[in-house]
């Protein structure tokens, strides 16, 4: 496995508060998202794991083409909605890490680019199921940049997968983040 280890082989995951610093929110629910995810990572020593309540860190891609006219999504199998590619930490050292593990797992891409560092964050509730209580995901999203030409492969979570314009994300709330994040993309052309 990459990355640096401690003398026990056990992986070192470095907390992401100096991209959380560093981030300029668009908008004040993202800035408060942002002071949410700080608490959270300085309160917790397990801030990533998914067992940590009542929440926990998070990491996602938004994947664009290479003109930024286009997005990414898949439609998720238990949240039976449009979503980005993401999902929990694994031994993965950091933030870029562990989400382009999640997009190669999810969607089959393999020519990923990122970009920038820390793009957007957002923290929400996932509902109960079966053992597990509802709880918080601080989800830390990246952008990323990949070939519409590339194969793609949905995986087992989800039920499609496929490119959306910007301008016609399959959405019906306004206030729902991947319009913050589309808006952002558009803002950067």
């Amino acid at each position: 496995m990459e990355g640096p280890h401690t003398p026990s082989g056990r992986m070192v995951i470095r907390p992401p508060l100096h991209l959380l610093r560093r981030h300029v929110p668009a908008d004040a629910r993202e800035a408060s998202d942002v002071g949410r995810v700080q608490a959270l990572v300085a309160a917790q020593a397990r801030w990533w794991h998914r067992d940590t309540l009542p929440g926990h860190v998070t990491a996602s891609a938004w994947i664009v083409d290479p003109t930024r006219t286009q997005v990414l999504l898949l439609h998720h199998g238990k949240a039976k909605r449009w979503l980005q590619p993401g999902g929990h930490w694994e031994d993965d050292p950091d933030l870029e890490s562990a989400a382009l593990r999640e997009t190669r797992e999810e969607t089959g891409l393999t020519r990923l680019q990122p970009i920038g560092g820390l793009f957007d964050v957002d923290v929400h509730t996932i509902p109960a199921r079966g053992a597990m209580p509802a709880h918080e995901h601080h989800d830390l999203r990246v952008l990323v940049e990949a070939d519409p030409a590339e194969p793609l492969r949905i995986s087992d979570e989800s039920s499609d997968l496929r490119w959306w314009r910007l301008d016609a994300l399959p959405l019906e709330d306004p206030s729902d983040s991947l319009h913050r994040m589309a808006a952002k993309v558009r803002e950067s052309r």
